[in-house]
């Protein structure tokens, strides 16, 4: 077992219990068990392990929406660690991976579990994985979309949030006004107003406490909104 897959192991918090732990077990095997001797029921820090944990578990119940098996969803998981975490953690990521694909995946408690215990701002950030998981092949199936859209349900997300990270993939004409939440009709000031609130939620600070890999990764959203924001202003010619 690798360096990666050990550091996931030692660094399970609230994940170490739940479908996610019961999962995570299956894959991490005799780690994860002797791990059990030495957890307790009230250990529930999040940790850097936790939210990775969530993430390939997530992410396997995406890719088996559409029973399909893709290569470039698969390249994207690998190119998201490869760019974190080096390309030997990226490796043994995508061994993880494949072996909680074999698996059933209860999403709705698996979501509700990490609801319970994982901040706001990380549960948008896991949110915008899966769409980028889904749009790896060009485009967001029916059946990708509709798990996704149950996830962010069960996350606790909103529907304005949700719309939002998903126009960041799916465009269409006013994709940049559902990025900032607000109606082509809006006032521009109403748009500014739009932006600086978007541009505070989506900040990388927002997850920080995850470590700077993540905060790097975190940046995308936040360079959306930038971008939906350019847009919007340059339409406008706004100052």
């Amino acid at each position: 077992m690798g360096k990666f897959t050990k550091w996931i192991a030692g660094g399970l918090g609230w994940a170490f219990l739940g479908p996610i732990g019961g999962i995570m077990g299956f894959v991490l095997g005799s780690m994860f068990d002797e791990m059990q001797g030495q957890q307790t029921s009230g250990y529930s820090m999040t940790t850097t392990g936790s939210f990775i944990s969530s993430m390939l578990v997530l992410v396997a119940a995406v890719m088996k929406a559409d029973q399909k098996l893709m290569r470039s969803e698969l390249n994207y998981v690998k190119d998201y660690f490869v760019r974190n975490f080096g390309q030997e953690s990226a490796e043994e990521a995508i061994h993880l991976l494949r072996d909680i694909l074999k698996q059933n995946i209860p999403v709705s408690e698996v979501a509700h579990q990490i609801r319970n215990n994982l901040d706001y701002s990380s549960r948008l950030q896991l949110l915008h994985f899966l769409f980028g998981v889904a749009a790896a092949d060009g485009s967001v199936s029916q059946s990708e979309q509709q798990t996704i859209e149950h996830i962010a349900n069960q996350l606790g997300i909103s529907a304005k949030d949700m719309n939002s990270i998903r126009s960041m993939f799916i465009e269409d004409t006013d994709y940049a006004y559902r990025i900032l939440e607000v109606d082509p009709s809006a006032s521009d000031q109403e748009v500014k107003k739009a932006y600086r609130r978007m541009a505070n939620k989506y900040h990388p600070d927002k997850v920080s406490y995850l470590g700077d890999d993540f905060k790097k990764a975190a940046n995308e959203k936040f360079q959306k909104v930038n971008e939906a924001y350019e847009k919007i202003r340059k339409e406008r010619n706004l100052n």
